[in-house]
């Protein structure tokens, strides 16, 4: 489904993801580790249109989107989650899923009857629904329990109806019950069809979630494997794990 052919960015004299080859097939759920540095937000912006790429080609089904705007990204099919929540944190709940669904139809007549936008709606509750988040339908988002934030948050990315869904650090500082609940919310997505990569640092969550691992190091991909094979790599042990000897 996704695919990138020696993929480079580089900030002056510093080559922050350096020639990478990532095959990402239809209907996996993948993750994304490494340390710190190690250039995995940096390559999931190049995919997604947040920068522009130094070296390389990015294809999404075949169909080269190399550079090719946020905005035209989302249109072809990727959604994506940010690393800091990014919501409307003053209008509720359902305004913000209602906003995003509103913005999959290129043409929209602001000045048409209030009645047209009866789908919208509808589409905006089915989406909160499928993340758990109807019953909280009309609350200002700000409002919300951090976890719930990050689920709305994935609710706005599935508004535009991705094939291929990005979530960069979903559990990020969440308590042992949010992230219990936000992991069974993507093994959901997952068996529902979508196709998933995730960037995550809680281990548990990585090997919890993923059916293969790609491991980041210095811009590179270092290694990639299933969750057995990942957590018995000597080499990941000591570059990501800190372990030694």
């Amino acid at each position: 489904m996704l695919t990138t052919k020696h993929l480079a960015k580089e900030f002056g004299t510093l080559r922050a993801v350096d020639g990478v080859d990532f095959h990402l097939p239809q209907g996996e759920l993948r993750a994304i580790i490494g340390p710190n540095g190690a250039g995995k937000s940096t390559f999931v912006n190049l995919l997604t249109g947040h920068l522009a790429v130094s070296e390389g080609q990015v294809f999404f089904r075949g169909e080269e989107i190399t550079n090719f705007s946020p905005h035209r990204v989302t249109r072809k099919g990727i959604g994506r989650s940010f690393q800091v929540t990014n919501i409307l944190p003053r209008l509720s709940v359902l305004e913000n899923v209602r906003i995003a669904v509103q913005a999959r139809y290129k043409f929209h007549n602001p000045f048409s009857h209030v009645s047209r936008l009866g789908k919208t709606w509808e589409g905006a509750r089915v989406i909160l629904d499928r993340v758990g988040l109807i019953s909280e339908s009309n609350v200002i988002a700000e409002d919300l329990s951090h976890g719930f934030q990050r689920n709305l948050e994935i609710g706005i990315a599935l508004a535009n109806g991705p094939e291929l869904l990005i979530l960069d650090e979903p559990t990020q500082g969440m308590g042992s019950e949010e992230t219990a609940s936000t992991v069974g919310l993507i093994q959901q997505l997952s068996q529902d069809g979508l196709t998933i990569a995730i960037i995550e640092h809680d281990m548990d969550v990585v090997m919890t979630l993923a059916e293969t691992i790609t491991v980041f190091h210095q811009g590179k991909i270092l290694t990639e494997g299933t969750p057995e094979q990942i957590s018995h790599n000597d080499v990941v042990q000591q570059v990501y794990l800190g372990v030694t000897g």
